[in-house]
């Protein structure tokens, strides 16, 4: 994207070699690895995609209930029965119970949260099984546990809630749920983290380092000093026990692949470029961008913001781009940018592509379920233990 381009036309942002490696069309040999999807995809040059897409889905009916997180393509988004983000999404899917298969167009952590709160009865379908999150992997069950071991060295475990974030893995929600915390959304991150230390004296903040530190610091009053990042790479997490018994907040160190690579240089640029503009982004954004914006929420905050913007108003959004080309679409009565200036998709959400998805409703619609994910009864049930409390948040 050049500095004089707009995503008002969607053909305006190119797809550079950059962009198709993001897309899952190339590889990276330092990338997360997935797993190849088993069995004959149809060609993505297939001018009858759209037409199969439709007749697998008709074939199904009311079996079939089609989930579409808001990162996803257009050509995904045009056959979801609902749209939105993963914890919406999930309970969407709790939501249609007659329903004998859920096509979750995510990622792997939503499609696991998905199959906790539907029932046994139930299928939940992820169309490309290396759809993965970049976040997510960067927390295992065991580079947790052994960080509450050093919690627990340290003589603090007993004082710390863990509160995990939607994006992480089923293991990582069951851990929660096994040592007395919550999940949280990017729109309940707050309410989370004041609930937490109602219950103890220290919160370990898990995966994404920077929402907890934007929340707690932003909008609970906590400064930067009461934050130490754990990195499980590191012994002991990089961490002296003085500086786990000192610290409020104990952030682990990840981040979003696509929210992490936006700069406070992002910003002072596309000012300079649009006099007036609006600066929107997502709590993943590091701590500085998040201070240099002008508005800061989730992602249907962000949606709802330019729906209530005037006409005319100029917006640059710090979000995957799907969404923001999307948006852009929708209000053509607002300039709306992308707050980068180079193109940046969210790589593994975008390998659920259509050739993905006509295989997997042709599949099923064969009587050949592919790809179903499915959590464990223990993980599920603590898992789940961990999501209800979320719920009950005041």
């Amino acid at each position: 994207m050049t500095t004089t381009q707009t995503l008002n036309d969607p053909l305006d942002v190119q797809p550079t070699p950059l962009a198709l490696l993001l897309l899952g069309r190339e590889s990276d040999p330092r990338s997360e690895r997935g797993v190849e999807c088993p069995g004959d995809l149809p060609a993505p040059s297939d001018p009858d995609l759209v037409e199969r897409a439709r007749a697998a889905k008709a074939r199904l009916g009311d079996r079939v209930f089609i989930l579409g997180h808001h990162y996803q393509r257009d050509e995904v988004i045009e056959f979801a029965d609902v749209t939105g983000d993963s914890f919406k999404l999930a309970r969407d899917a709790a939501a249609r119970p007659d329903a004998e298969y859920i096509v979750f167009c995510g990622v792997h952590f939503m499609a696991e949260s998905a199959d906790i709160l539907t029932s046994e009865q139930q299928q939940v379908i992820l169309p490309d099984l290396a759809a993965g999150c970049s976040m997510a992997d960067m927390a295992t069950a065991e580079q947790v546990a052994e960080c509450w071991d050093v919690l627990t060295e340290a003589g603090v475990a007993d004082t710390v809630v863990p509160v995990s974030y939607m994006n992480s893995s089923a293991d990582i929600k069951a851990f929660t749920g096994r040592h007395g915390g919550t999940i949280c959304t990017s729109s309940n991150a707050r309410r989370a983290l004041e609930w937490a230390f109602s219950q103890g004296e220290k919160v370990l903040f898990l995966p994404d380092q920077h929402l907890g530190r934007n929340t707690a610091v932003l909008e609970m009053g906590l400064t930067l000093d009461d934050c130490v990042v754990y990195n499980p790479h590191k012994p002991g997490g990089g961490l002296t026990a003085d500086e786990l018994r000192a610290a409020k907040m104990i952030l682990w160190r990840g981040h979003c692949s696509v929210h992490g690579r936006f700069s406070l240089d992002s910003v002072e640029d596309v000012r300079a470029r649009i006099p007036g503009v609006n600066v929107l982004v997502h709590p993943e954004c590091r701590h500085e961008v998040v201070r240099a914006a002008d508005h800061v929420g989730s992602t249907e905050h962000i949606i709802r913001m330019l729906q209530d913007a005037p006409a005319g108003s100029k917006w640059a959004i710090g979000t995957e781009l799907n969404l923001v080309r999307r948006l852009a679409k929708a209000h053509p009565d607002k300039q709306i940018v992308f707050l980068d200036k180079t193109v940046c998709f969210c790589s593994t959400m975008n390998r659920i592509d259509l050739p993905h998805l006509v295989w997997a409703l042709e599949s099923l619609a064969d009587g050949k379920p592919v790809n179903r994910i499915q959590v464990d009864a223990e993980t599920e049930h603590f898992a789940k233990l961990a999501l209800e409390q979320m719920l009950a948040l005041p």
